[in-house]
Parts: structure tokens; sequence; C-alpha cells
């Protein structure tokens, strides 16, 4: 995890809030190192983590964690991460491996055609994240990395919005834990169902990070900016988002924020 986000964030692993959904976005840029950063800051507070990981595998993702001090294995071994490794899923029930290894129904079940809906993939992190009578972890936390991965398999707006109702509703409401979610997208117009499903979702968010690429293009000491809204909750209608933007650059790490313009290489 990056100690000045959790800084801006006003955020600890020994005090983890629940009952949170956080919404990742990013344009123009890649956006995963908030991924990287969700994913070690939850398992060192001690939390119960789903992972659905739809954009790379496994060793990516434990590689990135040693960097920040997490074991991925580790975390495997002992119950506290349950990683679903979707690249390797889909192969699988491309060439109709998965059900006949494990002998239950993919979560991705939905790229066979017999279902245009996500409730194998809903069913998977209720499972995983409902916890049982041994349990000791802090609280279920769902990460997905990233939405727009579903859209691009063939899943439908209506269908993926609906998936994340549905584990809002089981993870933040009923178990009292967090989700945080990444949606891409290259370009501000490019794909209308991504700006759809990403919009949809702010409106349902307690927190947005949203990383975007520069305007002028790339600068070896700036890697992008970042927008931090803070939303206000029902109760306090008529209250403005706190919105904060900063820029930062991509260590090996680590990664430093600072006010635009405020680059100590600028200054």
């Amino acid at each position: 995890m990056f100690a000045e986000l959790n800084q801006l964030l006003d955020a600890s692993p020994q005090r983890p809030e629940a009952g949170k959904f956080i919404l990742l976005r990013d344009t123009r840029t890649d956006g995963s190192f908030l991924v990287h950063h969700f994913l070690s800051f939850y398992l060192r507070a001690g939390c119960k983590v789903c992972f659905v990981a739809l954009l790379q595998s496994f060793s990516h993702y434990s590689i990135v964690a040693q960097k920040l001090g997490v074991s991925l294995t580790a975390a495997k071994e002992q119950g506290q991460l349950v990683f679903l490794e979707g690249l390797k899923s889909c192969l699988d029930l491309w060439f109709g491996e998965e059900k006949e290894r494990s002998g239950d129904p993919s979560p991705l079940q939905f790229l066979s055609g017999s279902s245009s809906d996500l409730k194998a993939l809903f069913d998977f992190v209720r499972t995983s994240l409902t916890p049982a009578g041994s349990d000791t972890w802090q609280g279920p936390v769902l990460l997905v990395d990233d939405l727009s991965v579903l859209l691009s398999l063939g899943a439908t707006p209506v269908a993926v919005l609906d998936f994340i109702h549905y584990c809002r509703v089981t993870v933040c409401s009923q178990l009292k834990g967090n989700i945080v979610v990444l949606v891409h997208s290259e370009q501000d117009s490019e794909d209308e169902e991504n700006k759809l499903v990403g919009n949809s979702l702010s409106h349902h968010s307690d927190l947005i990070l949203w990383a975007e690429g520069l305007a002028t293009g790339f600068c070896k000491d700036v890697h992008g900016q970042i927008k931090i809204i803070k939303r206000v909750s029902l109760e306090l209608r008529g209250e403005q988002d706190c919105v904060q933007i900063y820029q930062y650059k991509i260590q090996d790490k680590n990664v430093t924020f600072f006010a635009p313009g405020l680059s100590a290489a600028v200054l």
C-alpha cells in the first residue's frame, strides 16, 4: 500500500472503515496502481478478500504485492484471500475443462451462452465472503479488476450493474464489508457501455478515485492526475461532495502525490 495515499484518504489498516463502496476510474492512463494499493491495504488490515482478477494473472499481482510487503500466496494458503483468475477461468471454460475439474459451474458461466446474467459470479462472491464459524478476519472485501473486462467478454451493462447491486447489498449492507471496483476506459468518449457503467456506479459510490493522463501528454516526472471525490451521504442532501485534485509520480515501490504544478522536478 502507499502511505501518502492513505494520508490523503485519512485511512489506516489499523482502523479500516466498513460498508463502503469505492469506485476506481481511469482515463488515458493505467489506474492499476490503485488496485494494488487497496489489495495490500485490506490484506494488511486483516480483512477477508475476494479478488475477482479479470485483467492479469495471479503471478503478476503477486509480484507487485511482494514489492508492497504482502504475500498473496501466504494469504491464499491461510484462507484470507480468495482469488479468481479470470484469464485462466475463461480459457478453461472455452475448452471445457473448468467444470470437469471442479464439478461446479464456472463463476464466468455467462461466457458459455447458457445464461446472460452474472448470477454464477455473484454466487461465487457470496460464498467466498460469507464468514464461516472459524473465521477471525476483520471484515469481507470484494475487489474487482476490472469491470470493463466483463463488458468486453459480452456481459451487458444491465447485467454488470445488477451484479454490483447484489454485491453491495450482500457485502456492504449485510456483511458490513467493503467493495472496490475499477472501471477502465481508453478515451473519454470511446466506449459508451463503459461510460454508462462508470457514471451509474458513481452515483452510488462513497469514494471515487479517478486517475487521468495529463492533457499535455507524457512527462517523466508527472505520470498523471488523480481526482479524489468523497461523496456526501444521502442524509446530507444539499451538501457538496469533497473534491481534491493531485498529480502523482509512480515509483518502483511507492507513489508520490503533490498539488498540481508543484512537482519537485518543476520547482
